[in-house]
């Protein structure tokens, strides 16, 4: 596998996230080296998307997703959890892509250890926080460069998904914007996170397909 180049990811988020699904994430360690191949990712803008962390403007928080693309834009949620993003279009313009879930597919045994409380392999990164705990990533890895071969974590190109087989929905668990269809995941992996709709009680296995 290649690593991904920062012009593959320096367009719109929603056409990097697609460009995202079976790509694989690889994440180096003092621990060892595990490997997530992505299979669901929200795409995210700017000032046109409420939704953003970015619709307010530039802060000190956010500001890895104003650019240069093909870095990870790592930030601390709920006061327990991280969330990975791979920033996108172009430096001075805010774009992201969360990534929401994955496959494990190298680094198994360090992944359990790191997640022992996942019922199986499949839920071991079903799920954002869970997708970085397997990684084992954390604040400091804000801001590093994924298409560098010498960074702690690095983006490779997977084999291309095929449209047929990308299903489309809104985003999980936002309060704005949450009709907006910019969830994108592979259908049929069984690491696809539960759909929540923000501002509502309970879930779904998923989301409706808006592309059939």
């Amino acid at each position: 596998m290649r690593l991904m180049t920062r012009a593959e990811l320096a367009v719109d988020p929603v056409d990097a996230a697609k460009i995202l699904l079976g790509a694989t994430l690889e994440s180096d360690s003092p621990e060892g080296r595990v490997q997530v191949r992505i299979v669901e990712v929200e795409a995210y803008r700017g000032a046109d998307d409420p939704a953003s962390h970015c619709y307010r403007g530039q802060t000190p928080r956010n500001e890895v997703m104003f650019g240069p693309a093909g870095h990870l834009y790592v930030y601390f949620v709920y006061g327990m959890h991280f969330c990975a993003n791979v920033v996108s279009l172009t430096d001075g313009v805010p774009g992201a892509v969360l990534v929401r879930a994955g496959e494990v597919v190298s680094g198994h045994d360090l992944a359990h250890r790191r997640r022992p409380a996942s019922r199986s392999a499949d839920d071991l990164a079903r799920g954002p926080a869970k997708l970085t705990g397997v990684l084992g990533l954390h604040r400091h890895h804000n801001g590093v460069d994924l298409t560098d071969p010498a960074s702690p974590v690095r983006l490779l190109a997977g084999d291309p998904v095929p449209p047929k087989s990308v299903r489309v929905g809104p985003r999980v668990g936002v309060a704005v914007a949450a009709d907006t269809p910019w969830r994108f995941w592979i259908d049929g992996s069984p690491a696809v996170s539960a759909y929540r709709r923000g501002g509502k009680r309970g879930i779904v296995r998923d989301a409706p397909n808006l592309t059939r």
